[in-house]
């Protein structure tokens, strides 16, 4: 069974970029992690800052894998495109952020993908990531 872990523009700075937020850690480090502690799914990891390769990626997998851990990044206060992929494909997308996003600045309080995924999670860290593979193996 697969799930993809997804991940927008800038997170591939995660560990160096405004750690007071995103933490010190890299994505690559957790990713380790995360596949350790479901050694039964074969986790997918796919990074771009590009929003058509993102889209691209979606439609890709978006009919044969078991669901999708997306962390769209800045695109998720500005992407139509991006929300049509989802909507589009039939593999369930569950939504994650790092930071609470309605903690931060006005503009981030809103997300055009969320009313087409299957939840979000926000604010609890990388930890959501792990959070929103579990419902996806428990709900999906």
């Amino acid at each position: 069974m697969q799930i993809s872990i997804v991940n927008g523009p800038n997170l591939n700075l995660l560990g160096v970029r405004e750690k007071s937020i995103y933490g010190a850690q890299s994505f690559e480090t957790y990713f380790e992690e995360l596949k350790k502690a479901f050694p039964s799914v074969d986790l997918q990891y796919f990074q771009s800052n590009h929003e058509g390769e993102l889209i691209d990626y979606l439609h890709k997998i978006g009919f044969s894998q078991k669901g999708v851990v997306l962390n769209a990044g800045a695109f998720t206060h500005t992407s139509v495109a991006l929300a049509d992929a989802i909507a589009a494909i039939e593999t369930p997308v569950l939504e994650v952020h790092i930071s609470n996003i309605y903690a931060r600045e006005a503009f981030r309080h809103h997300s055009y993908l969320t009313k087409n995924c299957v939840g979000i999670i926000s604010g609890l860290g990388l930890t959501g990531y792990k959070l929103g593979v579990q419902y996806l193996l428990d709900n999906k």
